[in-house]
């Protein structure tokens, strides 16, 4: 069996890290596999191509911005990638997130259809089955007849001038359309499986979930004693949250206000916030914040987890929430809002999730959790990895492509 993965991103970034642990899971159990990438570095892994310069990558973005239609565009590079699967003739193709401006999705998805390429989906977010938004939130439209007048359409694809999410949204059903004995979806939550199943252009597909996995040798529970020292935490109780960028605004979907309104009610407590993510310095945030900025190193953050009380989920959607399952495989029960998928994939007994925006029951929880109830740390971590390690996901996966291939390997 031979596997190619495509994806706007390897090695960095939640699915591109998802992306080279499969990749590395193939390798493992000797299945051939090789990998084709957007956005980024010059690889420098054997199997591993780049198929989009950058600055035809910011070509194409700007045209988008013109036209209105997102994934359209990209001719050359996705000529290119075409070549590569006429070249190295995969069993399986498996598509992840293909966004980021480096390939013309409506063509690849033809390509593949009309040359009978056996073909896995994986949906990390919404946009394959709206047409355009990676969040749908509370939108309807994609489930029946598309859009109409999407007030959020400036927000959601860039455009200039025109709104042309109704177009897009019938590119993306055309594209699918009879796209089904070769095709598997898989969703990343159940949550997000049960939407697509709903979808207008994906519900008479294949679907099945495979939770994202991680590197369990490195989130797991460890002794965080001296990172409390170089945080000089003392005895305070710690809540962790982690974010690519903490913002404050209204329109942002992870919710830093939230957290922000929570360290405010929390302010004549022993309790301290941890921020780990990129932030607006000019900003002006409560007393009892702790702010570390990006957190890139892996082996670090997992130290962070180890050593809260609890992490904080504030978003207002997710179709999956790696900070979850990486705060769980790290022996840290999860408080947060509703928001989709984590409440389906976090592990019973160790979370609990509020109504969205509903700040006293969101601080009820907090203080249940930090002051009230008592976990085994090691017992949670255990827990997780054998629902989340990278290992399972990989299995899971070879597990769809024999079902596409016919191959029991």
């Amino acid at each position: 069996m031979k596997v190619m993965q495509v994806n706007c991103v390897y090695g960095k970034g939640s699915t591109g890290k998802i992306v080279m642990d499969i990749h590395n899971g193939l390798v493992e159990r000797e299945i051939e596999s090789v990998v084709c990438y957007g956005r980024g570095q010059k690889p420098n892994g054997h199997g591993v191509y780049k198929t989009c310069g950058e600055l035809y990558s910011k070509f194409n973005n700007f045209k988008s911005r013109i036209s209105g239609i997102m994934y359209g565009g990209c001719l050359i590079s996705t000529a290119k990638l075409i070549r590569i699967i006429k070249r190295e003739k995969p069993d399986i193709v498996h598509l992840h997130c293909i966004n980021g401006y480096f390939v013309n999705i409506y063509r690849l998805i033809k390509w593949l259809k009309r040359n009978h390429v056996k073909t896995v989906l994986t949906l990390h977010a919404e946009f394959m089955y709206t047409g355009s938004c990676g969040y749908a939130l509370d939108c309807e439209c994609w489930r029946d007849n598309g859009c109409e007048s999407c007030p959020r359409w400036r927000e959601e694809t860039g455009s200039l001038f025109f709104n042309r999410t109704r177009r897009a949204w019938k590119k993306m059903r055309d594209a699918f359309a009879g796209f089904n004995d070769n095709l598997i979806i898989a969703s990343v939550s159940p949550w997000l499986s049960e939407r697509a199943e709903q979808s207008a252009i994906l519900r008479d597909k294949r679907h099945r979930v495979v939770l994202n996995g991680l590197d369990d040798s490195v989130f797991r529970y460890k002794d965080a004693q001296e990172e409390r020292k170089l945080l000089s935490l003392d005895d305070s109780k710690v809540i962790f949250h982690a974010t690519p960028y903490f913002d404050v605004s209204e329109s942002n979907i992870k919710g830093g206000r939230h957290v922000v309104a929570l360290a405010n009610r929390l302010h004549d407590s022993n309790v301290k916030i941890v921020v780990a993510g990129d932030y607006d310095k000019s900003v002006s945030l409560p007393e009892n914040m702790i702010m570390l900025g990006r957190v890139s190193d892996q082996e670090r953050l997992a130290r962070l987890y180890s050593m809260a009380d609890i992490t904080l989920l504030t978003s207002e959607r997710e179709t999956f929430s790696m900070v979850t399952a990486e705060s769980l495989a790290c022996g840290t029960p999860v408080v947060g809002f509703e928001a989709g998928a984590p409440e389906t994939i976090a592990i019973d007994g160790f979370c609990t999730f509020v109504k969205y925006a509903d700040t006293d029951a969101l601080a009820a929880a907090v203080t249940d959790f930090v002051y009230e109830r008592k976990f085994d740390k090691s017992e949670i971590s255990r827990m997780a990895s054998e629902k989340y390690s990278k290992r399972i996901m990989s299995d899971a996966y070879i597990k769809i492509y024999s079902e596409l291939t016919g191959d029991t390997q």
